[in-house]
């Protein structure tokens, strides 16, 4: 039976960093130690000059090359998962395609998700892979968010930070359990006004045509409020679904968002901090990158391990939130 697995992860910070003793140099009612304490995030990576998310992605897919695992010769699908994509059109996919030299007999298309992207990718290179469309699926995911922030709120300051990740999804012939799966979804668009980014929409200019853009807005209470809600709610679906415990999961690996918030989340749901990742202190939050970054880092640590249960969850813009089980192949 044709089944996909997650085989490779990699991923790319820019060199430049936002450190919380720079903050505090704008913000001087905040300490370092406070900002860390509130969001577990020391310094941030940040892009510089023309850098953008698909250069980001580039290095990321030529270190996964790099390590030996396939060439660009053998991908046959790139899926690129970006809110910061370089145009409005052509999609920045195609972009890389050629900047890789994946071959031309090469699918590729731009999803526009944040934070629950990655999961969202998952979920559609098993379904390219599983119905023989494609026999491996390079996925980006990267982001530019700092491009987006209004210099003088501290909320996202703080919080976002720039970053890549570059999974290879491929395939093998197993009767077992599936390796990648089942998922849960979920999207509550009434949530969409808690983090926008209104400057150059179509939107914005049909509805207000006379005004100056405006930077990324985000309504933080609200969306703990949302994450505190669904996350849990989300846990218990996957599980349910799999017919697993909450004991069977040997690492938890949930979106990056702020330290406070992934701590109230483990401790509701009752996970022990053995297996929770956390990997955002020295990057800060990079959106629909954080996973794949977290999964790279708990590999590097030791904490991943063939056969392991792995648990991905990814919830915010959108809203929308997805999770999924992981079977980690050595």
């Amino acid at each position: 039976m044709r089944q996909a697995y997650l085989r490779a992860v990699e991923y790319y910070l820019p060199d430049a960093t936002l450190t919380n003793d720079e903050l505090v140099q704008r913000f001087p009612d905040w300490t370092a130690a406070k900002i860390e304490d509130k969001t577990g995030i020391r310094s941030r990576r940040v892009v510089t000059g023309s850098q953008l998310a698909s250069d980001l992605a580039v290095t990321a897919a030529e270190r996964l090359f790099q390590s030996g695992v396939c060439s660009p010769a053998e991908i046959d699908f790139i899926l690129f998962c970006t809110q910061s994509p370089d145009y409005p059109l052509p999609s920045t996919s195609c972009l890389i395609q050629e900047r890789l030299g994946v071959p031309t007999t090469a699918g590729a298309f731009d999803f526009n998700l944040g934070c629950s992207g990655f999961v969202y990718g998952l979920s559609t290179a098993k379904g390219l892979i599983e119905t023989g469309q494609a026999d491996k699926v390079l996925l980006l995911t990267a982001e530019t968010y700092t491009k987006h922030l209004d210099p003088d709120d501290i909320s996202v300051r703080a919080v976002f930070g720039d970053g890549a990740g570059a999974t290879l999804i491929s395939w093998r012939d197993a009767s077992d359990a599936e390796s990648i799966g089942p998922f849960v979804f979920g999207t509550d668009g009434n949530g969409a006004s808690r983090l926008i980014l209104r400057e150059g929409s179509l939107r914005e200019k049909a509805e207000h045509p006379d005004t100056p853009g405006d930077k990324l807005r985000m309504n933080g209470p609200d969306i703990f409020t949302f994450t505190i809600k669904q996350v849990p709610a989300s846990v218990a679906a996957v599980l349910a679904k799999s017919g697993k415990t909450l004991d069977d999961v040997d690492l938890f690996v949930f979106h990056q968002a702020n330290k406070f918030m992934l701590e109230h989340l483990r401790k509701k749901i009752r996970i022990p901090e053995e297996k929770f990742v956390y990997a955002l202190e020295d990057c800060g939050n990079t959106v629909s990158a954080t996973i794949p970054i977290a999964l790279r880092c708990a590999l590097g640590e030791g904490r991943l391990h063939g056969g392991d249960l792995v648990m991905v969850v990814g919830f915010g813009v959108g809203y929308s939130w997805a999770a999924a089980l992981l079977r980690w192949v050595a």
